[in-house]
Order: structure tokens, then C-alpha cells, then sequence
């Protein structure tokens, strides 16, 4: 089977690269030639563990193709995806503009039957909005059918999520096209995948509920970690005896500066959004992106409690993607904690594993360091913003010695209050 996947970025670059993985014959597009290009030499877009290697293994087997071709790409594809952008708009909502360029392009070029695959997050009703756009602008009797495949993938887990996902949804109405979607997906009937066949409004939302509910939990367990420092006690205990009830689980009950990333922030907007358009009301939704907005308050808070003014001191910071094994800055927690910091006169000096170069696009006034040790020489506080692998088992004894005064912010809990203590910091977390 033929496929192919219009854009590179993330969703569409791990898409294209483990459908090639399971012996498919994949065409990635894109419009941005220097992309390609990069690609076509090797070199990622994106970090992702495991996808350099991946895509290099395919590209020299011959599965994998990398073009700015469309129309070439389109004509010898029976299924092709759209992983293209999303953005926001002013009012939360996305902007549908690059999905219907794409659809147009296949209208134009659609030279037999087609499968057209949402894997966008796209707003309620953007399946049927494809196929009247297909229909009415394409110059041949060529049928084609519409499907919505979203996609569950964690950043930094996004190879395996595909490889051994949760479960595959496929929305549409058209028989035709969900047989040769089943046929696509064939190899994870092998490890007993669940597949869930539903409408392609049921699709399109099924996205948006996940991630919503997933969001839910994180400002949930936020909310009762700011109640647990006023208490006194430890959010730690609270979390892991709530999560041992299967119905609540213990996933994403881990306190911190907030959700980030390209997903949670933009499709609970984007979800409030289409509640709005129905008229139908999104309260939970509404506050979880409200009390979101209110935790980089309470992470500031803690640090300047900890400092005192920031006027004049020297603040590392350790962490700077959204989350770990990413250089993915969309919307991370770090970029408002460091802004806020340096409008208040701290000079601060960050360090991030991977995601440096896309923070110097971001964060271009403040200090880069080559490693954790130089990041916190001669700093008056440290404060830890993403939770890196490597940052669990720093020799503590070093850093305090390095430091101008021994002060720990540590927004992800990576260390214990106690033994922090007793190495000589003054050290804050978060509900503990």
C-alpha cells in the first residue's frame, strides 16, 4: 500500500516514519523546502528518541520519501494523511487554514479513489467541511471517502505510542475506507490493539476529550497541592492513595508549574471554543485552563519567597522544554516563570539538555550554560522547572558549593524536602 503524509512536522514525521517501520511505502510532503531538504540529509526536525534512527533506517530501505512534490505524492497514494498545523486563533480556536490547503490540493490532483485522514487535531464538523470541499472542487468523477484518525502521542514516548498504542480510533461513515484503514493498521492486530469505530464527529471529539480529561488531572492535583502547602502536608500521599483507585488512577497526578506543550493548552481553548459555538456550556473545562493560567503565579510566589526581591540575583534554572525527553518550548511553564523573573531585575542562566537552541529563539536576553554545574556557579537560587532523567541524581554537595547561597526552588519535586535540608539547602516544593 501507497501512503502519504501531508506535513513533517511532529505528528506527520512519526506518522510517516512507523507506518514505513511496518513495511508500508510512505511519501512525506511538505511546502517548506528547507525542511525537506534537511530531511533528505538526515538531520530531524524535531527531537524525538529513537526517530533519527528510525527514519534513517527506512529512508536507505526505500519505504521512506521525503519530497515537496505534491501533486506527485498525492497521485500514487491511496491514503493520505494531513498532519499539518493547527494553530490557535485570538479566540481559541484553530485555524483550519493549512487543513484546507491540503484538501485542495488532493481535490486537484485526485486522479482515482482516495482515502482523505484527518490526524490534526481538528475542531468538530472539520471531516465533513473536507469532503464538501473535495467534492465541489475536484476535476474528476474520482470517489474518495473521509476519515478521522487522531493521534494519542506523548512527546518523548511517541515511537512506542504508535508501535503499541492504547487504542487506534477510526471515525467515518464511509464502509470502503474504514476496511482499507483496518488493512493499514493490520500489524497491531498482532498485540491485540484495541480498535474503536465510531462516527467522525465522534472521532474529531474522542481527541479533544482525551486531552481535556488529561489536563483535568494535572490542575486538579495542582489545585490540591497549593491546598496541601497551606495544610502542611505532603501531596506526595494524597496522589498516591487517590491514584490507587482504578478509577482514578495514578497518571498525571503529579504536581508542578502547569501543563505545556502544543496539546493541552490549545485543545482545551480549542474544546471551550466549540462548547461555545454549540452553546453548550465547558465550566470544567474553562477552570482547568484558569487554574493553569493561576499555577506560574504560585511557582513565582515560591521562588520569591525563597529569594527575597530578585533585583540583582542570579537565578538558575534547570529545564527548559515543556517536559522531559523534548525540545519542544510551545507554551512551557519555564518561558513565563523566566520572563517574569527577568522583568523583576533577576539575571538568570538556564541549562535544558536538548531544547537550548529552540529557548535561544524564545529567550534570547538571558545566559546559557554547558551543563547543570555552570548554571548554578556563583547563583543566588535554583530552581527546577523540567524533570530530566538527569537532574535526579546531581551531586547535591557540589551544587550547594557552587552557589552563592543554597536556595532550591524545586517546582517538579525531583528531591526530598528532608534530605535536601539536611545537605545544607533552604528548599521549597510544591504541596510537600
Amino acid at each position: 500500500m501507497h501512503i502519504a503524509v501531508i506535513g513533517t512536522g511532529y505528528v506527520g514525521l512519526v506518522t510517516g516514519s512507523c507506518f514505513a517501520e511496518f513495511g508500508v511505502d510512505v511519501t512525506c510532503v511538505d511546502v517548506d523546502n528547507e525542511k525537506i531538504e534537511r530531511l533528505l540529509n538526515g538531520v530531524m526536525p524535531i527531537y524525538e528518541p529513537g526517530l533519527e534512527h528510525l527514519v534513517a533506517k527506512n529512508s536507505q530501505a526505500g519505504r521512506l520519501r521525503f519530497t515537496t512534490d505534491v501533486r506527485q505524492a498525492i497521485e500514487q497514494a491511496l491514503v493520505i494523511f494531513l498532519a499539518v498545523g493547527t494553530p490557535p486563533k485570538a479566540d481559541g480556536s484553530p485555524d483550519l487554514s493549512f487543513v484546507e490547503a491540503a484538501a485542495c490540493s488532493i481535490a486537484d490532483y485526485m486522479n482515482g479513489y482516495k482515502v482523505i485522514v484527518t490526524k490534526s487535531t481538528v475542531p468538530i464538523g472539520t471531516g465533513e467541511h473536507i469532503r464538501k470541499l473535495v467534492a465541489e472542487r475536484k476535476k474528476t468523477k474520482a470517489t474518495f471517502g473521509v476519515v478521522s484518525n487522531p493521534e494519542f502521542l506523548r512527546e518523548g514516548a511517541a515511537i512506542n505510542d504508535f508501535m503499541r498504542p492504547d487504542r487506534v480510533v477510526i471515525g467515518s461513515r464511509d464502509e470502503e475506507a474504514i476496511a482499507i484503514m483496518k488493512d493499514l493498521y493490520r500489524p497491531l492486530y498482532l498485540i491485540e490493539a484495541p480498535f474503536v469505530i465510531t462516527s467522525l464527529e465522534a472521532a474529531e471529539l474522542t481527541k479533544y476529550a482525551a486531552n481535556a480529561f488529561l489536563a483535568t488531572k494535572v490542575s486538579f492535583i495542582n489545585e490540591i497541592a497549593n491546598l496541601c502547602d497551606k495544610i502542611g502536608c505532603d501531596v506526595h500521599d494524597v496522589a498516591r492513595a487517590i491514584g490507587m483507585d482504578k478509577r482514578i488512577g495514578s497518571k498525571f497526578l503529579h504536581p508542578g508549574p502547569g501543563f505545556g506543550g502544543s496539546c493541552f493548552p490549545k485543545d482545551t481553548r480549542a474544546l471551550s471554543s466549540v462548547a461555545r459555538q454549540y452553546e453548550c456550556a465547558s465550566l470544567i473545562v474553562d477552570a482547568v485552563i484558569e487554574v493553569n493560567q493561576r499555577q506560574g503565579q504560585h511557582m513565582l510566589a515560591k521562588i520569591r519567597e525563597l529569594v527575597g526581591k530578585f533585583k540583582g540575583k542570579k537565578i538558575a534554572v534547570l529545564g527548559l522544554a515543556f517536559k522531559p525527553e523534548t525540545d519542544d518550548m510551545r507554551e512551557a511553564p519555564a518561558l513565563g516563570i523566566i520572563r517574569a523573573l527577568i522583568e523583576d531585575g533577576a539575571r538568570v542562566c538556564a541549562y535544558d539538555p536538548v531544547a537550548v537552541s529552540e529557548a535561544k529563539k524564545l529567550l534570547p536576553d538571558i545566559e546559557y550554560a554547558d551543563d547543570e554545574y555552570a548554571a548554578v556557579t556563583h547563583a543566588d537560587a535554583l530552581v527546577f522547572v523540567t524533570e530530566w532523567n538527569q537532574f535526579r541524581a546531581l551531586d547535591l554537595v557540589r551544587i550547594r558549593d557552587l552557589m552563592s547561597t543554597p536556595k532550591v526552588a524545586d517546582l517538579r519535586n525531583i528531591y526530598d524536602p528532608e534530605d535536601m535540608k539536611e545537605i545544607g539547602f533552604e528548599y521549597v516544593g510544591v504541596g510537600r
